[in-house]
């Protein structure tokens, strides 16, 4: 895939591009694991939000494979596919005991972003 340029944006979105891959990558997870994002601050091109950053939450779906975005912006290719996950995370973990009970947020996350929890 060519550099991603402002000219050709329009044509790839009314096309409905996709970064999807079709790459034989072994999942990490599944749904039902338990799983912690990582704390990471890079000086680079990152997709996980800070507010998840060192949380826990729970695998819910298996999207399959894609491009790692944070790979593609330092190489302009698409050279580390990755498994998306959605990733449940229950308001009080990511707000505190204030947060509504009934509360939660999914989040799609890469493989990189994420560590199996500990029990």
């Amino acid at each position: 895939m060519p550099l991603l340029t402002r000219d050709i944006v329009g044509g790839l979105v009314a096309g409905g591009a996709s970064c999807r891959m079709d790459a034989e990558v072994a999942p990490k997870f599944k749904a039902g694991d338990k799983v912690a994002t990582l704390n990471i601050n890079p000086a680079s091109h990152t997709r996980l939000p800070r507010y998840v950053r060192g949380k826990h939450g729970t695998i819910t779906h298996d999207h399959g494979v894609f491009a790692f975005p944070d790979s593609s912006a330092e190489s302009g290719t698409h050279s580390d596919p990755q498994h998306v996950y959605s990733v449940r995370f229950e308001g009080e973990e990511l707000w505190g005991k204030d947060a509504n009970a009934n509360a939660c947020l999914y989040i799609d996350m890469f493989d990189s972003y994420l560590e199996a929890a500990e029990s």
